[in-house]
């Protein structure tokens, strides 16, 4: 038997050839104890199964369950767990998956009647049964015909959709008793690795919770946000009455000549929630400033732009304030735990000098406003002064604009505060969603290599470190919202596509990013692409692609 050499953090060892990553992890004194915790491995920088075969010499990592990829594979076959409990209590039922909501993802079933709470309870104590049980997750390769007939019987309506655009010879199928389905990257060897979870009622479906990252053995209190569901409700409803919920369906749409259509009328619907927003601020009567936060990519810059145009088109003239401006400098920047500088913190903000500028202009003084120089990192002034009058109003967007911590002695009344998110309500398919941030995740890629000059890697690098910054100074302050804006667009990805592919095939499996990037390019094969003149140029699509009607 041929052997292969397998490189570890601090040893070397020779196999052989063919044996299955769980295999070798379990004869290694120092993994055997953790295999509990091992939800797959890196292979060359690539994320495998730990039931796959190891055939070539390889650097080996394992996937903890309490890394960002660790969690990731645990959630996704949690996933595929219910989908397996659903089906041996309600055959034939679809089960779809929707978004997430505070460590949950939403589920409802098409049926004359939601679940009631004794059925939900049902397929819980199916679950807990399956992992009880520690049953294995096969996966086999079947034929194009083969798969495509086992998805019709199965009744998983969009996933054999999705197959009449994307129509590989072979599919990996995974397989739980007598249940299979597809999923879009790894999952656990057998079900009693997925003992932390629990079954929700609500709205008209369920939330299937799960562990936080760093947390994997608890499951943390339950917040609700019904803002957000409501954002989201809204758009699913939308999608459903154009029948466009899901990728297959989309690139349905594409190859039937009627891209242009669906466009005008999501960039339409966008623009009339930006104008429903600029009416609410208008209802206000007493508002001076509308402060603009969301996660990184989710189109503050324009959207700042278009709000303005529709507040213009209501008597107003905004103004904007940078919050650049407003830094304290390198020399007085905080510092993170390690020890580097800490330009997201609040504190990295002179609260102080915006605050007081802020109330000076309120009552109609004219203000020098600060500009900063990010190359010396200091603040300086070079002549720049600005005056409210009766008819202005300020647009000020930034992480810490839901935080009323960067505005204190600012009353409520004059704030308008408006928090954006790309929600796009679209599937893969039944039970395989889009994470919201794999959509600002491609966005951002495409931006920085537009604009920034950065390789995906790059992007991918530091992706880690901006959804923490997030995680810390943005989500937690969604509820202070008095608005939301959904500003994903259902065709993007289509568009997006196009430019990103080639960035992530750049990508070497030398570099750690590599699974990433392949995860990514898997995700993106089952889009069909849509040129990029068939984008408005007010789009925020043009944000990241170039070629926008606005200046930034």
């Amino acid at each position: 038997m041929k052997e292969i050499e397998l490189t570890f953090t601090n040893k070397k060892i020779t196999v052989e050839q063919g044996k299955t990553a769980v295999q070798v992890l379990a004869s290694m004194a120092e993994f055997a104890p953790q295999l509990k915790d091992i939800m797959a491995v890196r292979v060359n920088n690539e994320i495998r199964p730990l039931v796959g075969r190891l055939n070539v010499n390889a650097v080996i990592e394992p996937v903890f369950v309490n890394t960002r990829d660790g969690a990731a594979i645990y959630r996704r076959s949690l996933c595929f767990l219910l989908a397996a409990a659903s089906h041996a209590l309600f055959p034939g039922v679809r089960l779809l998956v929707g978004h997430s909501l505070d460590y949950g993802y939403y589920y409802t079933v098409e049926k004359d009647t939601p679940l009631t709470e004794s059925e939900i309870s049902a397929i819980k104590a199916k679950m807990k049964e399956i992992v009880e049980k520690d049953l294995p997750i096969a996966r086999q390769y079947l034929s194009y015909a083969d798969a495509t007939a086992l998805l019709e019987k199965l009744n998983l309506v969009e996933t054999r959709k999705m197959l009449n655009y994307n129509c590989p010879p072979q599919l990996r199928v995974n397989t739980l008793e007598d249940f299979s389905d597809l999923y879009f990257g790894p999952l656990v060897a057998s079900t009693g690795s997925l003992k932390v979870f629990d079954l929700l009622p609500y709205q008209k479906g369920f939330l299937l919770r799960y562990p936080v990252t760093t947390e994997p053995n608890t499951l943390p209190p339950f917040k609700d946000i019904p803002k957000l569901f409501n954002i989201y409700s809204e758009y699913k409803n939308w999608g459903k009455r154009l029948g466009v919920t899901s990728a297959a369906s989309l690139n349905q749409l594409i190859h039937d000549g009627r891209t242009d259509d669906f466009i005008d009328i999501t960039e339409t619907l966008q623009d009339k929630r930006i104008s429903q927003i600029a009416d609410m601020i208008h209802e206000r009567k007493d508002t001076k400033v509308v402060l603009i936060a969301g996660p990184s990519s989710s189109g503050k810059t324009t959207t700042s732009k278009k709000l303005a145009l529709q507040l213009q088109s209501i008597g107003y003239q905004p103004k904007v304030i940078s919050l650049d401006n407003y830094y304290v400098g390198r020399d007085e920047n905080p510092l993170d735990e390690n020890g580097k500088p800490d330009y997201e913190c609040l504190e990295a903000l002179d609260i102080g000098l915006l605050n007081e500028n802020l109330i000076d202009l309120f009552e109609g003084k004219t203000v020098d406003i600060p500009s900063y120089d990010f190359t010396a990192g200091k603040r300086f002034y070079a002549g720049n002064t600005m005056k409210l009058h009766e008819e202005d109003i300020l647009i000020m967007e930034g992480i810490h604009g839901l935080n009323d911590k960067l505005t204190p002695r600012i009353p409520q009344n004059l704030k308008f505060k408006i928090y954006l998110s790309a929600l796009t309500q679209l599937n893969l398919d039944d039970h395989n969603r889009i994470p919201t941030s794999d959509n600002r995740l491609i966005r951002r890629i495409v931006r920085d290599n537009n604009f920034r000059g950065k390789s995906a890697s790059d992007t991918i690098s530091m992706w880690d470190n901006v959804q923490a910054g997030e995680r810390k100074h943005i989500f937690p302050f969604q509820s202070n919202a008095d608005a939301m804006l959904n500003t994903a667009l259902d065709y993007e990805l289509g568009v997006l596509k196009v430019y990103a592919e080639p960035l992530l095939r750049c990508v070497s499996p030398s570099q750690h990013e590599y699974a990433e990037a392949r995860r990514l390019l898997q995700f993106l094969e089952y889009f069909s692409p849509i040129p990029s003149n068939y984008v408005p140029k007010h789009s925020i699509i043009r944000e990241f692609i170039g070629g926008s009607a606005f200046s930034y």
